[in-house]
């Protein structure tokens, strides 16, 4: 076969085969055909790491040992200078089996606003509930960040629809919840149910920031997501602030 054909045929058959094709390609002559049994391999134990990370993930939410579900939360937007704070409540099915994990899923700073969006959807569709919650700049600036930081992550999972009997979020506990509850520290790095959370929400805001940025122009929130970056503090000194500027967060700017 030639090469042109055997990768036509690599691209038409399942994952499931490539352990048995690998072998094979590898016994070829042809340099190009064992380059391509190299890159066939390394998908594979790439793969599987993979997999192990992500079930040490749901493993961490599983040791809690909830008779009923587990909300995973998180929020992010804590220190921008502009828009609001926003927090998410995922409930996932911890008891799947492995090709229902949700791979790649991990503190969403740590992956590409391309991922994060595919990654969104997936939980999206496979979590048994999910809410997404907000708090305002106005608020911010009335009652303080760190009320509004409670605040938001309490309403993220107090309305779900599917109320949860047990809540780990990242960080720090959230007071006054009413439901049994437990922090993790780096918790989006950690747990399954808060990594979920932690890119619904970042998707969430980013997108809302775009939708502001054609607003407000000046600014460039589409790049910024309203954190003070050169560009951004630059703007606010030459055009002055917009209607959604956390002015409690300026006083050292203006």
């Amino acid at each position: 076969m030639s090469f042109s054909s055997i990768k036509e045929y690599v691209n038409s058959i399942s994952e499931e085969n490539y352990k048995e094709i690998i072998p094979l390609l590898s016994a070829d002559g042809r340099k190009n055909v064992k380059k391509l049994s190299e890159k066939l391999s390394n998908y594979l134990d790439g793969k599987s790491k993979e997999l192990l990370r992500v079930k040490k993930l749901y493993d961490f939410d599983r040791n809690f040992n909830v008779n009923g579900c587990l909300a995973g939360v998180d929020e992010v937007g804590r220190g921008p200078l502009a828009g609001p704070i926003v927090a998410a409540a995922v409930i996932l099915n911890l008891d799947v089996l492995d090709e229902n994990l949700i791979l790649e899923i991990n503190d969403s700073k740590k992956i590409t606003a391309k991922k994060r969006e595919e990654l969104s959807k997936i939980i999206m569709e496979k979590a048994i509930c999910y809410n997404i919650e907000l708090m305002e700049h106005n608020k911010i600036d009335i009652d303080g960040i760190g009320i509004c930081n409670q605040a938001v992550l309490k309403n993220a999972a107090i309305n779900l629809k599917i109320k949860p009997d047990f809540v780990v979020s990242d960080g720090y506990a959230i007071k006054n919840i009413g439901i049994n509850n437990a922090f993790a520290i780096k918790g989006d790095s950690k747990s399954a149910s808060i990594a979920c959370a932690s890119i619904i929400a970042k998707v969430y805001r980013d997108n809302l920031m775009k939708k502001y940025a054609e607003e407000y122009p000046n600014y460039h929130f589409e790049n910024n997501s309203g954190y003070g970056s050169k560009e951004h503090i630059e703007a606010i000194k030459k055009f002055g602030t917009c209607p959604i500027h956390r002015m409690s967060f300026l006083r050292n700017i203006l």
